[in-house]
């Protein structure tokens, strides 16, 4: 089973993070999950009426994931934290894409509370996972784009396992090789916060709704919490 954990280097720069570890065991995820339809479909209807919007970029939660990226050389207009650009795409079309039980559940978390979640097959994790600033020699294959190498820019926060890199840009985009799909059945979720001290309150809720739409269809769930203080966890 990895570790996950997050550099010194980063932890010093970014001394408030706190990074929760969703992990599920058994997943199912070729079955109905009805709760993370509805979820999913109540976000929708709240922005149609008008009850709701997503999280934008003059948000506190948003804002500090643009102050990151630039401290790292990502313009983040450009590239944009995952959960930037899902809520823009949300408030656009009005919908939020289906992909898969899993990724359809963390989507809806991530929107909803206005905090970045992604997540990897650990099946296809080849070892410990280094939350690092980068130093430009790794490799990363982006989600959807099997046969094109990346190279991250040195001092671009990643994270990587020691085959590749697993995300880019902090939480901008996946890899294709650790995704999640509907036969991942050993999948780590993550949902991240820059100010645990204004917003951990709000990311432990966020991890226990993932949770919760995760358990019904899973042999074994848990959750664990990365920070400077606690910079180590064993899945």
């Amino acid at each position: 089973m990895p570790a996950f954990r997050i550099a010194p280097a980063v932890a010093e720069a970014f001394p408030d993070t706190l990074i929760a570890l969703v992990t599920a065991t058994g997943l199912r995820g070729r079955e109905s999950w009805p709760h993370t339809a509805a979820a999913v479909d109540e976000l929708e209807q709240q922005l149609a009426n008008g009850t709701w919007h997503p999280a934008d970029e003059t948000d506190p939660r948003i804002e500090a994931w643009h102050t990151a990226y630039r401290s790292f050389g990502t313009n983040p207009r450009r590239i944009r934290p995952s959960v930037d650009a899902l809520g823009r795409r949300l408030a656009k079309k009005g919908s939020l894409p289906r992909i898969n039980p899993a990724v359809d559940s963390y989507n809806a978390v991530s929107v909803r509370h206005g905090l970045p979640a992604g997540a990897f097959d650990l099946d296809h994790v080849t070892g410990d996972v280094d939350i690092r600033h980068a130093d430009g020699t790794e490799s990363f294959t982006p989600l959807g784009e099997p046969d094109t190498v990346e190279n991250p820019k040195p001092g671009e926060i990643i994270y990587t396992d020691p085959t590749g890199v697993l995300t880019r840009h902090w939480n901008h985009r996946d890899a294709h090789r650790t995704r999640v799909t509907e036969d991942s059945t050993h999948v780590a979720f993550v949902i991240e916060t820059l100010h645990a001290e204004r917003d951990g309150d709000l990311l432990k809720v966020a991890a226990e709704e993932l949770q919760a739409l995760l358990a019904p269809h899973a042999e074994q769930t848990s959750v664990h919490f990365i920070s400077p203080a606690q910079p180590q966890v064993t899945t």
